[in-house]
């Protein structure tokens, strides 16, 4: 069962929770069951107050549902309390994100990452609930000191963990730090693929490198950085590309610290690929929250192309009469935009291009004027494009399908 929380603050509340569902049917749930409260401020208790607590309740049971899950973070007590009240398990959006990552993850890296994520949210989560939290006797090969409480073991045993992990990661992290000024003596340019997840990114790779990267119609298909040498024509100079984790509304900032080593293939790139789902109504919403993390992680000012891809998924009416058709971000910065289909190939000889033009320097200068109605700064909006004027938005590429 689903539940969200308007407090009347955050313009990107999603209402109809289909993001949420989407996360819990990664995870391997079925949403029985969707319902929202609109408060002024959180209860202190029960996070959603005593009246409304109720209703989840009776509907939980009506539906049969095993665990409620909340779209917005709660505290360690707030949590405890709902169990308690509703008689099932409770689970916020941090949780079930942690808990697909967990899932997910493949390489030694991503997984370590995980780790380290989920042992700091559990830090925060060892309160009172449990038999066993009683008085330790310390004594001779007794694990903690004299009189030291089970609580306060987990919590030494879990932090001297993260220390482990930590550890571990900073040793990665000396690797891909490596790795980088190898590839800076060789020349190489580095093309990073970015984007809300689900956007097609794992789909755009394969078909630009020929590669079988694992990709699915499911959020967070895939966690594990994978880099390929990408061949362009007319182009010299070696070329990778790598495929990256992808960003979601509300990622936690714990989550984004510890998968600071994958996060370092983006900020170190030299281009970004920000790809985009183009068939999808919150698109400019998912633009937004890339770019806020892009900003966190210090990769905001690399040279970016805004890829709309799912171009095979928009309606004929919707689709735009040229495949690139520039545009510029909510800071003002103007980048270059292309219209694609990677599933169909579609628009994919214009994107090779604006990669070659990026590796030779040329990226800024190929910059298109704007038309007028897209420079209103809304980067995900699509400009009124007027089918008498062809010449209105310049067409630098069209789809020759191969025989």
């Amino acid at each position: 069962m689903l539940v969200g929380v308007d407090f009347g603050n955050n313009p990107r509340f999603d209402e109809s929770l289909d993001e949420l569902a989407l996360l819990a049917e990664s995870a391997g749930d079925v949403a029985v069951a969707r319902i929202v409260a609109r408060r002024k401020a959180p209860d202190a208790k029960l996070f959603v107050g005593s009246g409304k607590a109720d209703e989840i309740r009776d509907l939980a049971k009506d539906n049969e549902a095993e665990v409620v899950l909340f779209d917005q973070p709660l505290s360690p007590a707030q949590q405890r309390n709902l169990e308690r009240h509703l008689g099932v398990a409770v689970a916020d959006r941090t949780m079930l994100i942690l808990e697909i990552f967990a899932d997910r993850a493949q390489s030694h890296e991503g997984k370590l990452q995980v780790e380290l994520a989920r042992l700091q949210y559990l830090s925060t989560r060892l309160v009172r609930r449990w038999s066993h939290l009683e008085r330790q006797r310390g004594g001779i090969g007794a694990r903690g000191g004299p009189g030291e409480a089970q609580i306060e073991l987990d919590r030494r045993m879990i932090g001297e963990r993260i220390k482990s992990v930590k550890k571990q990661l900073e040793r990665v992290k000396k690797q891909r730090q490596t790795q980088r000024r190898s590839r800076e003596r060789n020349q190489n340019f580095g093309v990073s693929l970015v984007g809300y997840t689900n956007a097609g990114k794992s789909t755009l790779f394969n078909a630009l490198v020929d590669a079988e990267a694992y990709a699915a119609n499911q959020l967070f298909a895939t966690l594990d950085t994978t880099t390929r040498q990408l061949r362009l024509e007319g182009v010299t100079r070696s070329v990778s590309l790598s495929d990256t984790v992808g960003f979601i509304r509300d990622l936690p900032h714990k989550l984004i610290e510890a998968f600071e080593a994958t996060l370092q293939e983006s900020s170190d790139a030299d281009l970004l690929l920000h790809v985009v789902d183009c068939a999808n109504p919150e698109l400019a919403g998912q633009i937004a929250e890339v770019e806020r993390v892009l900003a966190e992680i210090g990769a905001s000012e690399i040279p970016q192309i805004l890829v709309y891809n799912k171009l095979d998924a928009l309606p004929e009416t919707e689709r735009p009469r040229g495949l690139r058709v520039d545009t510029q971000l909510e800071n003002g910065r103007r980048v270059p935009r292309v219209f694609v289909s990677a599933r169909t190939g579609e628009g994919l000889d214009v994107l090779r291009g604006l990669i070659a033009d990026a590796v030779a320097g040329r990226l800024e200068s190929s910059l298109n004027p704007l038309p007028e109605s897209a420079s209103s700064g809304e980067p995900g909006r699509v400009p009124d494009l007027p089918a008498a004027d062809a010449g209105a938005l310049p067409n630098t590429g069209t789809f020759d399908p191969k025989p």
